[in-house]
């Protein structure tokens, strides 16, 4: 595949890494110093563009790519209330996109032993679930997107809660979540159910930002030369 990277920091040098690896070339690199770059002439020929930006952006590089008829996979979080346009956009112009807050196959296998997890427990109403999410000082977004993903995935499976909050604003239903930002921290991702007589805790760390690069990869692969909409469950095979 022929990739255009959508943001050249250190999320996009180590993507750039992995897709020649696999095979791959960049055709294409757009950053804040050449945003004007992205334009349908200089996508032309692109097969797939890989989007890690920030939440300001990321509507509008996602969606000048889908007006260009270039698939997208986007990894940017923070902005997905314009998310439904988004995939208006790239149903109307018969492209591909898949948006996820964790490319990292093995955060989303946490989400999948999430979702279990939660529906299982949901008979023993003695145990109340909490989720810390710690990141880099330079992550803008709080709480993660992928905490948020986790708490939807509770959600989803276990009727005792209808939101999130944040962990000093607990509300009754509501899952909280605790932020940390400290030093360079890639992500660590912990769910805990607690009650008088034990923990239950599910927990992700990542090492580096190279399973979030190699998701993406994967995810592009995965996209191109398809049409829709998808999520990473499409590319896991669940």
């Amino acid at each position: 595949m022929n990739i255009a990277l959508i943001g050249y920091g250190r999320m996009g040098h180590e993507i750039e890494s992995i897709a020649v690896k696999r095979g791959h070339t960049i055709g294409l690199i757009i950053d804040v110093d050449n945003m004007y770059d992205l334009t349908s002439e200089k996508l032309k020929g692109i097969d797939v563009a890989i989007e890690f930006t920030t939440p300001d952006s990321a509507f509008d590089n996602v969606t000048a790519c889908f007006k260009a008829k270039v698939p997208v996979v986007s990894g940017t979080t923070g902005w997905l209330e314009n998310y439904d346009e988004a995939v208006e956009t790239c149903n109307k112009n018969r492209t591909a996109f898949i948006h996820s807050t964790n490319f990292s196959i093995g955060v989303n296998l946490l989400f999948r032993l999430n979702a279990e997890l939660a529906k299982r427990i949901k008979d023993f109403p003695d145990y109340n679930v909490l989720i810390e999410e710690i990141h880099h000082t330079k992550k803008l977004d709080a709480p993660s997107g992928t905490a948020i993903t986790l708490a939807n995935g509770i959600i989803g499976q276990n009727s005792s809660y209808k939101s999130w909050c944040f962990e000093n604003e607990k509300k009754d239903e509501s899952i909280p979540i605790r932020s940390v930002r400290e030093g360079d921290v890639p992500g660590v991702h912990v769910i805990t159910w607690d009650s008088e007589i034990d923990s239950i805790s599910l927990r992700h760390e990542a090492k580096n930002r190279k399973g979030l690069a190699l998701g993406a990869v994967v995810a592009a692969e995965y996209i191109h030369n398809k049409k829709g909409v998808f999520t990473m469950n499409n590319v896991m095979g669940f």
